[in-house]
């Protein structure tokens, strides 16, 4: 998604995810809001490193920015998705672009491709937001298939959805039998602080079918710009706005099942992290922050995991593509 072209929207909206169920938004904890010595971001979450080596980079003749989501490839590596048709493949340790492959829809045309699933047969799941869909891709990128997507979530006027704001994340939950979609925005005539979420769930012949619908609240001004299931099946749900002249506020909340709905624990408002040196070229609260759209949990160590993110850099002077890594305890 591309938040610089809905400042207004950001300013008066909020979106959300859910995985299984109705997120209830909560305040900050007071704990969470102070700053903790060191690395730390907050009680639960750790700053270990950023990395700005990708900015303004290309590899072969591919513009290596617009990242919009990440997930764990096999063989060492990490997808990187960007949301102008390029699928990177980066070393893990070092980030380094290892290939890059084009995507397209079924008419050759560019997707606005903004979420990302490695499937466990090597394949990739992506979303795009503009209809929205779910398309299958090979390993090459060739189209593969499409999952079905309720007539409700497509962009208007077929659905209730606004263009640019449907489904931003895509998530594997673990067993890979359920695949979660998170719209960014809510639909027309829902709450402004309501979005929803549309399941899958696989079947005997590996296709994906229509499962439940669920819906997130976010904090006031904030959208959902990732969603990321944990290794017991939680959800990390990073939540973004932008206002001009001020800069961006990034949230990471820890979203759980509890009956039929989700509720929502802060683990850090990144505003709080360490910037470690790192510098912004447009205002910011600290200077670390930047149009964070993308995660990724790539480790884990007993309760606590090892999470990526990385920033939409829109292709712009102003903005950075930015790695993080983060220590988070759930």
């Amino acid at each position: 998604m591309r938040p610089r072209t809905l400042r207004t929207a950001l300013a008066t909206l909020t979106a959300s995810l859910a995985a299984a169920g109705c997120l209830t938004a909560a305040a900050p904890a007071t704990a969470a809001r102070e700053r903790p010595p060191g690395n730390a971001c907050s009680p639960a979450v750790s700053l270990t490193g950023y990395a700005d080596t990708l900015d303004k980079t290309t590899h072969d003749g591919a513009y290596v920015g617009n990242l919009s989501a990440l997930a764990g490839d096999r063989r060492g590596a990490v997808a990187a998705l960007s949301d102008r048709s390029s699928l990177f493949r980066l070393d893990a340790r070092t980030l380094e672009p290892r290939d890059v492959t084009p995507l397209a829809d079924e008419n050759g045309a560019a997707l606005d491709s903004e979420g990302l699933v490695v499937d466990r047969d090597g394949t990739y799941l992506v979303s795009s937001e503009t209809e929205p869909s779910v398309r299958r891709h090979s390993r090459t990128g060739e189209i593969l298939g499409r999952l079905p997507v309720p007539d409700g979530l497509r962009t208007a006027p077929a659905g209730g959805a606004r263009a640019n704001g449907s489904f931003e994340g895509l998530t594997l939950l673990p067993g890979g039998r359920t695949l979660l979609a998170s719209m960014e925005y809510p639909l027309a005539g829902d709450p402004a602080d309501l979005v929803r979420f549309q399941t899958w769930q696989r079947t005997g012949r590996g296709d994906f079918r229509l499962g439940a619908p669920y819906t997130y609240r976010t904090d006031t001004g904030l959208g959902v710009s990732e969603t990321t299931a944990t290794p017991d099946g939680r959800l990390l749900v990073l939540e973004r706005g932008f206002t001009a002249g001020v800069g961006n506020t990034v949230r990471l909340y820890l979203a759980e099942r509890r009956g039929t709905t989700l509720g929502k624990t802060l683990l850090a408002d990144l505003v709080h992290c360490p910037s470690l040196g790192a510098t912004a070229r447009q205002p910011q609260p600290n200077p670390l922050l930047d149009n964070f759209e993308g995660m990724t949990v790539t480790g884990r160590t007993g309760s606590r995991l090892d999470v990526l993110i990385v920033s939409d850099d829109n292709q712009s002077a102003a903005q950075t593509t930015r790695f993080l890594r983060l220590r988070v305890r759930v």
